[in-house]
């Protein structure tokens, strides 16, 4: 590693989630929706894209616009987003993204020559005869987030759907003033042209009405479709109804025979070691898995400043068994790093795996009043959207709040200063444990400033371990960076 990487692995300020990270050369790339922070709506950002070279995922490389919402004639004006995307490399050898139009039932497909593009619009997923594929609600099932398998022999797959409760389902229709087809998770066959349907739609795994008896139970599927091959097997990977988890199932075949494998990745952390207290503030999740020179990694999102409208791209070494099953990973401020990151140096506060309010952490959505934000922390950032500066901070920590850090390696670091400011009075107590016995404590007073507070370690840290900062006092405070030496 040329240097350190953390979570969010890209820089802290650009919201990139639906991650599906793909092996095109030498290189890793990044596609995924574009948030905007602080919007009220998904995915208002043109397509753009990160990569990093196989050897070193610290060295990301911002690749730039690859394709612009306006480039796609259903949208010249663009008025609508474009949601969650792939990208595969054609058996003619040039790159095809695919993505969704907002919430109506169709798939467009861009082209390029290479894996940055530049893209131009190509098509839309169709019928034989021309008809659009999800035009029509009575035969079509409802067209969204597209995933795309090319085979070991060309064949190509795409595979759709969305699968949320009636609630959601009606709401979707009054919101956009389009009539939905089936809801659910659909395979097809593409031609060698990447557009044309070649077979009819198959359900894929089970949906929230469809499941009982089938092993699924409670990790339906929601939405969030990908596909990968990984040893002569294929993997499903979806968002389940829980929101904050992608699970996943398996088969011997691209199109039938899924079973369920299990859990992949929450962004509260749930399920990890049995934990069933929300160590995160939490909300849909979209992505996929990648293997690189022999190791996993699972790509996800996070929340951030109290919506599901600013999310960021996080990533975690994931391990697979010898029957070919994953374990799910636990939530690391190190992810991509290849171990803990050094106890020494400064942090950005934000690079937080696990945050808790006083009356602990929800759905990031659900924190939708005055009355909760002023008792929830959440993480935001000083500059507007897209100023390429990083400006991250953990706003409103207020009485019994908590931080997490995972993890760091210790080599006996005399002391620690944060960078805070706020209404406070109280201390911040630190510990490497959840409740533990405390390491180190500062006292925090009212500051309408940035101010660096500095304290002794009380006891000699060594090896990898966890931090936990808890806020106890009167007040709230901010919490920007903090900093061993």
């Amino acid at each position: 590693m040329k240097k350190q990487v953390f979570n969010p692995y890209l820089p802290n300020y650009e919201y990139l989630p639906d991650g599906e990270p793909r092996v095109f050369g030498n290189r890793l790339y990044i596609y995924g929706s574009h948030d905007r922070f602080g919007a009220d709506y998904y995915c208002l950002n043109d397509y753009v894209t990160y990569s990093a070279p196989l050897n070193d995922l610290s060295d990301w490389r911002y690749e730039g616009v690859i394709y612009r919402k306006t480039q796609d004639p259903f949208n010249a004006e663009g008025k609508f987003s474009m949601f969650a995307p792939d990208v595969v490399q054609g058996p003619d050898g040039r790159y095809y993204l695919y993505y969704g139009m907002d919430f109506y039932s169709r798939i467009s497909v861009a082209v390029a020559d290479r894996p940055v593009g530049p893209f131009e619009f190509y098509g839309n997923v169709k019928h034989v005869d021309g008809e659009l594929y999800g035009s029509d609600p009575i035969c079509d099932p409802f067209q969204f987030d597209p995933a795309v398998l090319v085979d070991d022999d060309n064949r190509v797959y795409l595979y759709t759907g969305f699968g949320p409760g009636r609630e959601v389902v009606e709401n979707v229709k009054k919101m956009m003033g389009i009539t939905l087809g089936d809801t659910g998770n659909y395979v097809v066959e593409l031609d060698q042209d990447m557009l044309t349907i070649k077979t009819e739609p198959k359900q894929v795994i089970p949906n929230q009405w469809d499941s009982e008896g089938t092993g699924f139970e409670g990790h339906e599927f929601y939405e969030a479709s990908s596909i990968r091959k990984f040893n002569g097997k294929y993997y499903f990977i979806y968002s389940s109804v829980l929101s904050h988890e992608l699970a996943f199932a398996m088969s011997d075949k691209p199109t039938e025979g899924y079973v369920y494998g299990g859990s992949l990745h929450s962004n509260a952390d749930l399920g990890v070691n049995g934990n069933q207290v929300a160590q995160a503030y939490w909300g849909n999740n979209h992505g996929s898995i990648v293997d690189i020179n022999g190791i996993y990694y699972i790509f996800g999102h996070r929340q951030t400043n109290y919506s599901e409208f600013s999310r960021q791209g996080i990533a975690e070494v994931i391990q697979m068994n010898e029957k070919g099953l994953f374990e799910q990973a636990e939530l690391t401020s190190c992810g991509l790093n290849g171990g803990p990151l050094r106890g020494l140096g400064t942090y950005s506060a934000a690079i937080a795996c696990n945050l808790i309010g006083p009356k602990g952490a929800m759905k990031s959505v659900e924190v939708n009043s005055e009355a909760l934000k002023a008792i929830h922390p959440c993480l935001t950032q000083f500059e507007e959207d897209n100023e390429k500066r990083e400006s991250q901070y953990i706003h409103n920590l207020c009485d019994s709040a908590i931080v997490g850090y995972k993890y760091f390696e210790f080599s006996s670091p005399k002391c620690l200063s944060v960078e805070v400011r706020g209404d406070a009075n109280g201390y911040f107590s630190f510990s490497t444990e959840r409740f533990g016995k405390e390491v180190a404590r500062i006292e925090v007073s009212n500051s309408s400033e940035w101010v660096i507070l500095k304290t002794n370690f009380l006891v000699d840290l060594q090896g990898q371990k966890a931090l936990y900062v808890t806020y106890k006092g009167q007040g709230s405070i901010d919490f920007k960076s903090i900093t061993f030496a």
